[in-house]
């Protein structure tokens, strides 16, 4: 089991940065691969940016240059820097980590952090 707790969410005008920080009740250089989606109203949830056990990063071209994740091994932690954020960048995010054990692959989500970027 992994639990993950966001954090950082919030309200930014468009143009401004948000730092989002997803915490990992474990090692997160265990885990196969730790990042985030974000699911906007109406819409299905996607992928934003993910960071695998390698090192190996991947994002959403809509975020491509302007978002940036990293790991930060000491806080067992991943973040999510935001920058030049749009209005369609509005939805709210999760982290999300994946695990393959023999036993099979298993996903964890966290609870999600709304971000709001006003026009």
């Amino acid at each position: 089991q992994v639990q993950l707790v966001e954090s950082g969410g919030g309200l930014v005008q468009a143009g401004g940065s948000l730092r989002l920080s997803c915490a990992a009740s474990r090692r997160i250089w265990t885990l196969n691969a730790i990042g985030w989606y974000r699911q906007a109203p109406g819409k299905q949830r996607e992928l934003v940016a993910s960071v695998t056990s390698s090192g190996s990063t991947n994002y959403a071209d809509s975020v491509k240059g302007r978002f940036t994740i990293s790991r930060d091994s000491t806080k067992n932690a991943v973040n999510l820097q935001m920058n030049s954020m749009k209005p369609e960048d509005t939805a709210v995010y999760y982290c999300n980590a994946v695990d393959r054990t023999p036993s099979g692959r298993f996903e964890y989500w966290g609870q999600g952090t709304q971000v709001t970027v006003s026009s």
